[in-house]
């Protein structure tokens, strides 16, 4: 017998990770046959809503297992890596009904990074209006990032990738590559990092990122967390800090695709940060939480991250240092 859902994972289908009575992990598929499944939200008890990144919307309904696809959804850019990415509740979504999505919107022929914002009533999306359309076109269809999240002074963070063009990290005229950091209204906070800096957006709030596909904010720690690809390994856990250059691709973990060189100038340099832990080969990182519920105390403040590419989900134990100091792979 299950004991309780306590995550759902997105594998494809959805999948219930739960608990036996035993305390073992054990692996429930709710629905199959979908499509690309990016991101999801749990809307309440019984409903979660999730994004395709073919531009479906759908919610499920946990009681019935039955899938109900929403209408007036963005026309997204769907090709290659492009398509509809993330999706989060509003810290006051009980008041204010609203959902934040990361979708990827074609401008003048080619997919750009899109923050946007609209109501969830009655079942329906309502009011829908792109809060940001970065600038972070390029000539290729990888590398969009992207996730968002919250923390407790009225900020969302969300991620662009390197668009394939590796130098756009390094030059904060463009948003590719980086964090970026804005009031929930999708206004600039007045103490973003590069707002005296004529020469970077002002939505920046840290750079030199490859291809963040996973950000959290731990409200008990009050850190911003991220993981980000590497190429053939070098994928990175970083501790994200306002006006902070994490090295891509000047430093990186990681090796060429074409060769087992190294990416860039080496590891180390200075006023480049290090990450708090890296993966050599790749688990090809999507999403990251860290565990606050109630049922499985042994998770407790725990890093859970996804695998794509052996579909597995890592267990970190980070130290009151901010230390990785162990790491479980289970299912």
């Amino acid at each position: 017998m299950i004991k309780k859902i306590a995550l759902i994972l997105v594998l494809f289908p959805f999948l219930i990770f739960a608990k036996t009575d035993t305390f073992n992990y054990k692996l429930e598929n709710l629905v199959s046959n979908l499509g690309k499944v990016w991101g999801m939200v749990v809307l309440d008890k019984d409903r979660v809503l999730f994004t395709e990144k073919n531009g479906k919307i759908g919610v499920l309904t946990l009681s019935s297992k039955k899938i109900a696809y929403l209408n007036n959804t963005p026309i997204v850019y769907y090709k290659g890596q492009g398509g509809l990415l993330d999706v989060q509740k509003s810290p006051n979504f009980e008041n204010d009904k609203s959902l934040y999505f990361t979708y990827v919107k074609e401008l003048m022929g080619k997919g750009v990074t899109t923050l946007a914002r609209a109501k969830f009533i009655d079942n329906k999306l309502q009011e829908w209006e792109d809060l940001l359309v970065t600038k972070s076109s390029s000539d290729t269809s990888r590398h969009f990032g992207s996730r968002i999240t919250f923390d407790e002074e009225g900020h969302l963070y969300f991620t662009v990738g390197d668009r394939g063009v590796r130098p756009n990290a390094q030059d904060l005229t463009n948003h590719a590559g980086t964090v970026i950091r804005l009031n929930l209204d999708g206004t600039i906070p007045k103490d973003n990092p590069f707002l005296e800096n004529p020469e970077a957006l002002d939505e920046i709030y840290s750079y030199g990122h490859r291809n963040i596909q996973g950000i959290f904010y731990d409200k008990k720690t009050k850190h911003l967390w991220a993981i980000e690809h590497g190429p053939r390994g070098g994928d990175e856990i970083n501790l994200i800090e306002k006006g902070k250059n994490y090295g891509w691709p000047i430093i990186s973990y990681g090796k060429e695709y074409w060769s087992p060189v190294s990416v860039g100038e080496g590891t180390h340099k200075a006023g480049m940060e290090q990450p708090i832990k890296y993966y050599s080969p790749s688990i090809a990182p999507s999403s990251l939480i860290i565990y606050s519920g109630k049922l499985f105390k042994e998770l407790e403040h725990k890093f859970l991250i996804g695998s794509l590419k052996l579909t597995h989900l890592n267990i970190i134990t980070m130290n009151k240092n901010a230390k990785s100091i162990d790491e479980q792979r289970i299912l």
